[in-house]
């Protein structure tokens, strides 16, 4: 009968793989072509009890390492696995790849697993990365006062505003209403009057100067 491939069992039934073991213990230190180990996938399928079984028990290097230069460490998906290599194994969190990056600067290369890379940034002592705005702020940040202007910032209650919006001359309203009652509002002459009329309330001039100022555009 063929023997079950151990990675394979590392992946989906770690329980099989650890009997396979305990009748064969030479294979725990086993790796493929490409240096992948028993470790590696116990650690990257998130097997603790794998993990702690292969090292303490069957005494498998848990700085292993692979074709990369990658201990197991470095495919760590999930907090709880990193935390058991760091504090329990004692996995080296130093160990640089053939490329000269760390575990969780591999990660952050790759965009994964950011819960681990925080982890292990903070077991290392490194600096928390900077936020995604950069490290001068926000992007796009509007420019700074300049020292001779000074702005304050303060708000409007709801009256103040309710004030600002009803405060209009009754007497400009009066001659707007009478231009749209008017027949002939959609001609030049009237709608000139009517623009003349709402820019001259926006503006706050008096009702005399307005009259003289429709005068003076309509002759």
């Amino acid at each position: 009968m063929a023997q079950p491939n151990p990675y394979l069992l590392a992946c989906d039934n770690p329980s099989a793989l650890l009997e396979l073991l305990r009748a064969n213990p030479a294979i725990a230190s086993s790796q493929d072509e490409n240096g992948y180990s028993l470790l590696h996938a116990a650690s990257s399928y998130g097997h603790v009890d794998l993990l702690r079984a292969l090292v303490k028990e069957f005494n498998v290097d848990v700085n292993l390492l692979d074709e990369d230069g990658e201990t197991c460490l470095f495919v760590a998906e999930v907090p709880r696995i990193a935390r058991c290599l760091v504090e329990e194994l004692g996995v080296d969190y130093n160990k640089t790849n053939d490329d000269g990056l760390k575990a969780y600067e591999k990660m952050e290369a790759d965009e994964e697993f950011p819960q681990v890379v925080a982890y292990l940034r903070e077991v290392a002592g490194a600096p928390a990365t900077a936020p995604a705005d950069g490290p001068e702020g926000p992007l796009n940040a509007p420019p700074p006062i300049p020292g001779n202007m000074q702005v304050n910032i303060g708000t409007m209650s709801e009256q103040e505003v309710n004030a600002s919006e009803m405060e209009v001359d009754p007497e400009f309203k009066r001659r707007i209403d009478e231009l749209a009652a008017r027949e002939d509002f959609n001609s030049a002459a009237t709608q000139e009057q009517l623009r003349a009329l709402v820019m001259d309330a926006i503006s706050g001039s008096s009702i005399e100067t307005v009259e003289r100022e429709i005068r003076r555009r309509t002759e």
